[in-house]
């Protein structure tokens, strides 16, 4: 990867509907040439997917948690289903630590909350549940950069 795919790279970051003419332009490569590396950047796996990021706030979720889960036992088959099965649980981490997993949940209400966690705390695999509600967020980044730094 050179500095031109870090550059579309970056572009893309910014703006993943951004056009093929307006990233040629930028980067001073042909259409065609910028095609091209892009095809090669999504065959190669370092782009994964291009998505729209929804505003939470704008479908009334204004709860998101961080939960941290200790765990006993090496069957996490039941928390693994009910974690893919729930909406509002947008992230699941196996951690090394003291916690075993991490979880974000973004709900609309304390009650949706509490209903989660009751769920989560009554499966036999969970002994301890940790949560922290998140007041403000200092910083999101949804990818890493390609920049070298």
């Amino acid at each position: 990867m050179d500095h031109i795919d870090k550059s579309i790279l970056s572009l893309l970051q910014e703006n993943a509907r951004i056009s093929l003419s307006e990233i040629s332009s930028t980067v001073q490569l042909s259409v065609s040439a910028v095609s091209e590396r892009l095809r090669r950047l999504e065959g190669s796996g370092l782009i994964q997917k291009y998505t729209a990021i929804l505003d939470p706030h704008a479908f009334h979720k204004d709860v998101t948690v961080l939960v941290c889960l200790k765990t006993r036992g090496q069957d996490y088959q039941a928390l693994y289903d009910y974690v893919m099965s729930t909406a509002s649980i947008t992230e699941f981490y196996k951690t090394a630590g003291v916690f075993d997993f991490a979880i974000k949940v973004i709900t609309d209400s304390a009650t949706s909350l509490d209903v989660i966690l009751d769920n989560i705390r009554r499966m036999p695999c969970v002994s301890r549940v940790q949560s922290s509600l998140v007041l403000s967020v200092g910083k999101l980044a949804y990818s890493i950069t390609p920049s070298d730094n």
